[in-house]
């Protein structure tokens, strides 16, 4: 399966609808959409690319198969690692590891010296990603944007 990526542009701002339906089809498969994932999946040039972030797209023949965002915090050195996901029928695939060693690659282009994610106990393959890319859990704090979310984890660059 040869795969290629696909950062977030003026070019490819088509790809807006696939970064909304692969995302919207996790969370409804397995929580549901909060506020704050519909704040920035209906505008992620607005909540992600105008505040210094960045979304890769995963390309198989030119389609869409997957997304990632790197998402500022308020702190200007961290980044959230959010809104990753795979088309469903090619999960499994080691697509979400070939997404995972993109995107830490150009967060160290970036000079960005921690990120950040949210998830839940709940998404077992996603946690054993995590952890594989040395992710450590941190506790979950109370400015968590996400109700879901009973696991933080966090990677030094």
């Amino acid at each position: 399966m040869k795969i290629s990526f696909d950062e977030f542009n003026i070019k490819n701002v088509n790809h807006t609808s696939e970064f909304y339906n692969l995302n919207i089809e996790w969370l409804e498969t397995y929580f549901y959409v909060e506020d704050h994932d519909k704040k920035v999946l209906n505008n992620p040039k607005k909540y992600i690319i105008d505040k210094g972030g960045v979304i890769l797209f995963v390309l198989l023949d030119n389609a869409v198969i997957g997304t990632v965002a790197l998402m500022p915090t308020l702190s200007k050195d961290i980044y959230e690692l959010t809104k990753m996901a795979i088309k469903p029928n090619l999960r499994g695939k080691k697509i979400g590891q070939k997404l995972m060693t993109k995107v830490l690659k150009l967060a160290k282009v970036k000079k960005i010296n921690k990120l950040i994610l949210y998830s839940n106990s709940k998404l077992i393959n996603a946690i054993h990603l995590y952890k594989k890319f040395n992710f450590k859990e941190i506790d979950v704090d109370k400015f968590s944007p996400y109700e879901r979310a009973n696991i933080k984890m966090e990677l030094i660059i």
